[in-house]
């Protein structure tokens, strides 16, 4: 599976540090939240926490402009048709967590890998919502993303193995270490 572009859905705090950690790892991002207002404070939120890091000379300028070169944000959904891997980072309501999944399942091509980014929901509850719930997997980030290393990757039920296996390939290019979560309940494995 070629991957490069990710389609992240949603700019909070979540949202926009697996942005910056995607863009950081070379892929051009497309940030998506339902008002401008969400996306420039998320894309303003990133350029703050890199600003912080050239000050300290851990990045340079340069650098620092190219990252924030990769990510374009967005309110319309449909600029996820681009995306090739998407994280889905909205509020934790199951209603709309379906919703945005059956949205996804028919802007994004066939082969696309849907993920949550979900602290505890039923991956395989989400994947109802879709006709490739073999693509559905969890991928739970920890807070503040671009410090915290781990990184569950959840199966549904009828999550396939490529698509595990994709997803922890995508999570070490990230720079994460994934761990795999194999059953699908409450809490996964560190919200237990």
């Amino acid at each position: 599976m070629d991957i490069k572009t990710i389609g992240v859905l949603g700019a909070g705090v979540m949202g926009n540090g697996i942005a910056q950690v995607a863009s950081m790892a070379g892929y051009n991002v497309i940030l998506r939240d339902i008002e401008d207002r969400f996306v420039e404070g998320g894309i303003k939120n990133i350029d703050k926490f890199l600003a912080k890091t050239v000050e300290k000379g851990k990045m340079s300028a340069d650098d620092k402009a190219a990252i924030m070169g990769r990510i374009k944000g967005t309110t319309d959904m449909g600029a996820m048709k681009d995306a090739d891997f998407v994280v889905e980072v909205v509020v934790e309501v199951m209603k709309i967590k379906k919703e945005v999944f059956a949205q996804l399942d028919e802007i994004t091509k066939p082969d696309v890998i849907l993920s949550s980014n979900t602290s505890s929901m039923s991956l395989t509850e989400m994947a109802t919502a879709t006709k490739r719930p073999d693509k559905v997997v969890g991928m739970h980030f920890f807070n503040p993303v671009p410090l915290m290393k781990l990184v569950e990757v959840i199966r549904g039920i009828q999550t396939s193995d490529a698509t595990v296996a994709a997803t922890i390939d995508l999570t070490r290019k990230f720079g994460k270490e994934p761990v795999e979560v194999k059953v699908d309940i409450p809490g996964f494995l560190v919200n237990r």
